[in-house]
């Protein structure tokens, strides 16, 4: 049984939706973006395995299947921040793909340090690949055949090295766990800070943004979708403020 629902929100942006029991994150793939015979960058791999008998991965590799995509593929994975339910899988990507690995440098240099010991709650060993790319914010440098922008925004508040990816010609942004349909980013683990996830909000708050996709979905919705609703949902995260 396929434990994520795919959704293609634009031409080559597909959102795949968790619908499983256990603990896990959305994925984005981000397909035919990159130069060479491995076009595709995975945003958040999640788990391996996530609940009882739940293998996440094989899941999100039967799911791209069904787009057409292969996980054997992917040219890059990025992490929008280190936490087990959206990065832990990367070290299982990698031995399949040979895939490049990006997080941002502040947020690697969490994960070395106090981050790490939050695998252990989740009983896991934290990743053992090295990133290839520590991203900053700025544009992602894709390569010269694809003509799409993404950029790198750093969006601290959750952890200290979230990012958020802005697509700038659909207008997407792949929130991470930075903002939710109705929600926001828990901030009581280990690196959150209230006072950085409100500038991060007000700051995201000023993109031209048609669609959010998030980390984690809610009752509010699986994303984001039309300006006005996510302007609408802007208005009310910074309710938590």
């Amino acid at each position: 049984m396929l434990l994520h629902r795919s959704l293609t929100v634009a031409d080559g942006v597909h959102f795949y939706l968790w619908v499983g029991q256990g603990m896990n994150s959305n994925s984005v793939v981000l397909a035919d973006v990159l130069d060479g015979d491995k076009p595709h960058i995975l945003v958040d791999p999640g788990m391996a395995g996530s609940g009882p008998g739940e293998k996440a991965l094989d899941s999100l590799a039967e799911a791209m299947a069904g787009d057409g995509l292969r996980l054997e593929d992917v040219g890059m994975v990025i992490g929008t921040h280190s936490h087990p339910d959206h990065y832990q899988a990367v070290d299982e990507v990698v031995r399949r793909s040979g895939a490049l690995v990006a997080l941002s440098q502040v947020e690697y240099g969490f994960l070395q340090g106090p981050g790490k010991a939050i695998y252990g709650s989740f009983g896991t060993d934290s990743p053992s690949v090295v990133p290839a790319v520590l991203l900053q914010e700025g544009e992602l440098k894709l390569g010269s055949s694809n003509g799409r922008r993404i950029d790198v925004l750093m969006a601290p508040g959750h952890t200290p090295g979230s990012i958020c990816l802005y697509l700038r010609e659909t207008k997407i942004l792949v929130s991470g766990d930075v903002v939710f349909p109705g929600g926001i980013g828990r901030m009581d683990f280990v690196g959150g800070s209230m006072s950085q996830m409100k500038d991060t909000i007000s700051r995201l708050a000023e993109l031209d943004i048609e669609c959010i996709l998030p980390g984690h979905s809610s009752q509010a919705g699986p994303l984001v979708s039309g300006k006005e609703n996510v302007v609408r949902n802007f208005q009310m995260v910074r309710m938590f403020f």
